[in-house]
């Protein structure tokens, strides 16, 4: 059944904002149309929530489909697909159809689309379940690389490079992908402290000033000790960054600075789960970053610190 909706002029409006605001945080349409749609999934309510999981459930079919057709399975209507299309950045229907068969393709002939989305079966052999972990980690690891901002990972390095002090925050699952990142920047020489006790966290926040750095870790974004910690590390003149999945959470908000990650979830591993690589590549990246803009020093620290531990290796040829 195909519900006819009224388009308001206040709600036009609306949609026109979220446009903007899309294609800013969201990227251009030749980025990772379906990582874009996952992305703001969230963020949208009734009938165009309704077009976007149909689209997600199989993206294929949608490539394939007219937008009468489109419509008519989601339940929808000709004009709500039209309002998705522009809350997504694109000028029409024939440009997302045109994005979607694109990308699809693309993963047709890479080869990672294998059961991606599909329930793991208690007697699924391991060799199939291999399979759908590695298609759903690798589209998640090509969405991510489609939403990310270079730029803003560009101006993350050069605020940690200068940095006096690094203080990293998140929680449960995060904590682990921070305190990565914390190991991570000590080796190169970098001072850098991962919190993930939100009382040590906020007292550690309070004493940052200007030129310091603070890195706040949540999929969500919606995490409240990641989000108390943040912003009075930003009250104290700290620049703050924040790694999500959602370009319009608390977090994000609040954020001087924001690094976005897509999951591909999976049967047993939720959206936070499946964020963890996309978020260590991230990461990784950003440590790379740092490692080049300091280059000398942390060569040197490096250096150091394998020297350091290198007694603590076992001998060559010794039986443990």
């Amino acid at each position: 059944m195909v519900d006819h909706e009224v388009d308001t002029a206040a709600g036009t409006a609306v949609v026109d904002a979220d446009v903007i605001d899309r294609r800013s945080a969201l990227g251009s349409a030749s980025d990772g149309v379906l990582a874009r749609v996952r992305n703001g999934l969230g963020e949208l309510t009734g009938a165009l929530r309704r077009v976007a999981e149909h689209v997600l459930s199989d993206p294929e079919a949608a490539a394939r489909s007219t937008i009468v057709e489109l419509a008519e399975r989601s339940g929808t209507s000709p004009a709500t697909i039209t309002r998705f299309c522009r809350a997504m950045g694109f000028e029409g229907y024939a440009d997302l159809r045109l994005g979607i068969a694109a990308e699809t393709g693309r993963a047709r002939s890479a080869g990672w689309t294998v059961d991606i989305g599909r329930e793991i079966q208690p007697n699924d052999p391991l060799a199939r379940v291999l399979d759908q972990i590695m298609a759903a980690d690798t589209r998640a690891m090509h969405d991510t690389a489609a939403l990310l901002d270079l730029v803003e990972v560009e101006r993350a390095a050069v605020a940690i490079a200068g940095a006096n002090r690094v203080n990293i925050f998140g929680a449960s699952g995060s904590a682990l992908v921070g305190e990565e990142m914390q190991f991570s920047l000590h080796r190169i020489g970098v001072a850098a402290w991962a919190w993930n006790d939100v009382h040590e966290g906020l007292a550690s926040a309070a004493l940052l000033r200007t030129g310091d750095v603070a890195l706040g870790i949540s999929h969500t974004g919606q995490t409240r000790e990641t989000i108390e910690m943040l912003a009075e590390a930003g009250s104290r003149g700290a620049t703050t960054l924040a790694l999500t999945g959602f370009p319009r959470s608390p977090l994000a908000e609040l954020a001087d600075i924001v690094l976005l990650t897509a999951s591909q979830a999976t049967t047993f591993r939720p959206d936070a789960l499946s964020a963890r690589h996309p978020q260590l590549v991230v990461l990784d990246l950003l440590y790379i970053a740092v490692a080049q803009r300091t280059h000398d020093r942390a060569h040197a620290a490096f250096r150091r610190t394998a020297q350091a531990v290198d007694g603590h290796k076992a001998a060559k040829g010794a039986v443990s």
